[in-house]
């Protein structure tokens, strides 16, 4: 589903070049639901970014289903982040002017392929998540674990491949976070979604199928949750993390 080979970049800043990502390797399989954590300057937003076609890496591959990115121009580029890629964002990222219903159907909308059908499948992941009592009002009347499910729910219209969510979680209360964290639960039940998700919430992560640790810019740590209790894997998680710090606070 997901490959992504020895990856590398760095940013220029004047005359000091920085290296974000150093060799970075990991797989995501059909169905999984997968998180990236680590501290803050570790790599999570630039792998995030450069998996969803916003930035090229300096070297290494990333695959996509059977597709090569790096080889697409930037047409291709477009589609691929259009129809195979799902994106949920922190901040919602809904039209005020929109409708629930007409948000979902948004990236049907610019892909030019909205119609009876997409009505169809908008109408269906409103059920999925619980939503369609909600689907004829606008985001400033709906609570935020409404705006989330509606944002999942417009990562899926395409059927993508994979769905990428940044922070999901970031701004929401422990009620909100849980309904949307069951959001992708359902996406990956219901849809067979695959989730990649990048998160400092130890909580959301906890309900993963795997959780890959970065540190300064390579992986430091993969946990697999297996049969573990989400809390026994969310103490796991903590610990790693903990771990994973203390190295960090020598060299601040």
């Amino acid at each position: 589903m997901l490959t992504v080979h020895n990856l590398h970049k760095s940013y220029q800043v004047g005359k000091t070049t920085y290296e974000v990502l150093k060799g970075v390797s990991l797989e995501v399989g059909k169905g999984e639901f997968v998180a990236v954590m680590g501290p803050s300057g570790s790599g999570k937003t630039t792998l995030l970014n450069c998996i969803s076609c916003y930035i090229p890496a300096d070297s290494g591959e990333i695959t996509l289903g059977n597709r090569q990115l790096a080889k697409l121009d930037e047409t291709a580029l477009a589609s691929v982040r259009n129809k195979q890629l799902g994106f949920v964002f922190q901040d919602f990222l809904l039209l005020d002017g929109l409708t629930v219903q007409q948000n979902i159907l948004l990236p049907a909308i610019i892909g030019g392929t909205a119609g009876p059908a997409m009505e169809q499948r908008a109408d269906q992941l409103c059920q999925v998540f619980g939503i369609s009592a909600i689907r004829e009002k606008y985001p400033a009347e709906i609570s935020g674990g409404e705006k989330q499910r509606t944002a999942v729910a417009r990562a899926l219209i395409n059927n993508p491949l994979l769905i990428l969510a940044d922070e999901p979680t970031g701004n929401l209360d422990s009620k909100s976070s849980r309904a949307v964290i069951s959001s992708f639960e359902q996406a990956k039940q219901s849809l067979e979604a695959t989730i990649f998700m990048v998160t400092h919430d130890s909580f959301a992560a906890s309900f993963c199928d795997r959780v890959i640790i970065l540190q300064d810019g390579v992986v430091w740590r993969v946990l697999e949750k297996g049969t573990l209790a989400r809390t026994t894997f969310q103490d796991q998680l903590l610990d790693a993390i903990r771990e994973g710090v203390k190295p960090m606070r020598h060299f601040s």
